[in-house]
């Protein structure tokens, strides 16, 4: 039985604290199929989230088969499921495919068989199997709210959790997802409670629970809901509720609720007779296989299941492939065409003497004209190879994170380790970064030459793409939004040029305030300190800037790289759910 006793939720608003879950005291059978409805803002989803533990109660207290859940923790992974509005799966992979991977972030299975038969088992039993083979954006409303459900089953939880998934939908589909939730609440005894606006399908439901500004103002039979309301019709009901304050309305159940409960108890055992509704199991009849089949799998299990799933989805999104593949011909290309300047001679000074004054002062201006046109190209290509690296390391990671939050975060409750699923990104983020940074220094090196120990060039420009790669990265962890992530991105990637330094010197004071942070500055530096003797003068001769040596420039960037990847653990540990 689950049993809510004066639980509350309360926010501050204002300087003051607002209740938005009211001393709500409720008690739920097993295998009773509840619907929770109520006007817009009366706190259905709020007290939805309060007993799943995603919000945590501000006083009261919530049992589950006799644990107190407020203080021996919450529900195990596997004996809840939360079934969200949003689509908690991608896009460009199929029914089954999402089902399978679901099953193996979520269930620890003996072997292929075992996997293969609960997979079965689930497409099965919501009716998914006839369309397996499709992708998740073509499927309708109505099947995608299967699919979420599906999802949810392959742990067999023993409470099901579902906010809103009739919304947008038909009234068929409405009608269908109704029934098949009423049938999983006729199942090894379990809760299904279902957050609705509807009030349509009524007669499916055990019971409905009323809230009125965060409290209880009925819980009982479906049938005695017009009666207890005085009124012909369901859709009374709101505007009902509208004409008294809550309290009254909290008051007024309070009296009726021993009589009202009798009821359900009464239905109850008219369904058990009936065989409608199977009689509870007792816990020495469960099989012990069952806490088996449903532990949690390994840590190397979620990750590989992660990484594979995450290069699957890379190479069906068409779109991403092409820019990607875009990316890696234009931006070398673009470095190339300025390479031609850079690899023009730099002439030294005569070591005889002109016996005219003014031709060797014509002869040093020449000579210093030359250093300066190939210094300035040589440390012109160098930042441009750093900035294009940036840009790409933003495009890499802006929305990694950020653009699936939803369903991280859901994947997170139902037992997702944070630290499998960061090693994922930066597993596949690694790849990209490697293969666009060499490629980038091996395709101007071909083109271009670069003018000094091409080794160190190349580390310097991995690090760069890795930097700004974790940089971004760390800000899609900790952004709520793709669209924010994005945006920061974009600026981190814009403000690296200016506050290098490269172009133009800044104020001594402004500059050793920036340099820390700023990543391009660390790998131009490195990079222009691994040039041939001659061609680091030319360049030291164009620029104001005073360069760092290179064991500075592998430690900062090391720093860099290390702390956007623990501001990233940071970001995926919390709870960021809409």
């Amino acid at each position: 039985m689950l049993e809510l006793k004066d639980v509350c939720f309360t926010i501050r608003k204002d300087g003051e604290d607002v209740n938005l879950v009211d001393l709500v005291s409720i008690k739920v059978p097993k295998g009773h199929f509840m619907a929770i409805v109520g006007p817009s803002g009366c706190g259905k989803t709020t007290l939805l989230k309060t007993i799943a533990g995603l919000n945590p109660e501000s006083a009261g207290a919530l049992f589950w088969e006799g644990r107190n859940l407020s203080q021996d923790g919450d529900f195990e992974p596997s004996e809840i499921g939360y079934v969200p509005q949003f689509s908690i799966a991608y896009d460009p992979l199929t029914v089954d495919e999402s089902v399978e991977a679901a099953t193996r972030l979520r269930v620890k299975c003996r072997d292929t068989e075992e996997l293969d038969r609960r997979i079965d088992h689930v497409l099965e039993e919501t009716g998914l199997a006839p369309i397996s083979d499709r992708t998740v954006k073509v499927l309708s409303g109505g099947q995608k709210r299967r699919l979420g459900l599906a999802m949810e089953l392959v742990s067999d939880p023993k409470i099901l959790l579902c906010d809103e998934v009739t919304s947008g939908l038909d009234p068929r589909s409405e009608r269908e997802i109704v029934r098949l939730l009423h049938d999983l609440s006729r199942k090894e005894g379990r809760i299904v409670l279902s957050v609705t606006h509807s009030l349509a399908h009524l007669e499916l439901y055990d019971s409905i629970l009323v809230l009125h500004e965060g409290r209880v103002a009925f819980h009982g039979p479906p049938e005695r809901l017009t009666h207890y309301f005085s009124v012909k019709d369901t859709e009374e009901v709101y505007p009902r509720l509208a004409g008294q304050p809550s309290e009254r309305w909290q008051a007024s159940w309070n009296k009726h609720r021993e009589s009202y409960y009798g009821m359900l108890e009464k239905n109850r055992e008219r369904q058990i007779a009936s065989g409608d509704h199977p009689p509870e199991r007792p816990k020495s009849a469960e099989p012990e296989e069952n806490s088996r089949q449903t532990r949690l799998p390994g840590f190397f299990s979620q990750f590989s299941t992660l990484l594979s799933r995450r290069w699957r989805i890379f190479f069906r999104d068409k779109g991403q492939v092409f820019l990607q593949l875009a990316i890696l011909i234009c931006f070398p290309l673009l470095v190339t065409l300025f390479s031609e300047k850079a690899s023009g001679n730099i002439r030294s000074f005569s070591d005889t003497q002109q016996d005219n004054l003014i031709q060797e002062i014509q002869e040093q201006q020449s000579v210093r004209s030359d250093q300066a046109k190939v210094g300035s190209a040589v440390s012109g290509i160098i930042m441009f190879q750093v900035v294009l690296l940036a840009l790409m390391g933003s495009n890499n990671s802006a929305r990694e994170i950020a653009g699936e939050r939803p369903i991280y975060e859901k994947e997170k409750f139902g037992g997702l380790r944070p630290m499998a699923y960061l090693l994922s990104k930066i597993a596949f983020l690694s790849c990209l970064v490697i293969a666009q940074s060499l490629w980038m220094a091996f395709f101007v090196d071909i083109f271009g030459s670069f003018r000094g120990d091409f080794i160190q060039h190349a580390v310097f420009l991995l690090l760069i793409n890795a930097s700004v790669t974790s940089i971004c990265l760390a800000i899609s962890a900790l952004m709520r939004t793709a669209e924010q992530a994005s945006l920061l991105s974009i600026y981190l990637v814009g403000f690296q040029l200016p506050l290098s330094g490269a172009v133009l010197a800044l104020p001594e004071h402004i500059e050793s305030f920036t340099r820390p942070f700023i990543s391009a500055y660390w790998a131009w530096s490195g990079s222009v300190e691994a040039l041939q003797i001659r061609v680091h003068g030319a360049v030291k001769s164009v620029i104001d800037t005073s360069l760092s040596n290179q064991d500075s420039c592998l430690f900062t960037l090391g720093i860099h790289i290390s702390v956007a990847l623990a501001l990233a653990w940071i970001g995926t540990r919390r709870p960021q759910w809409e």
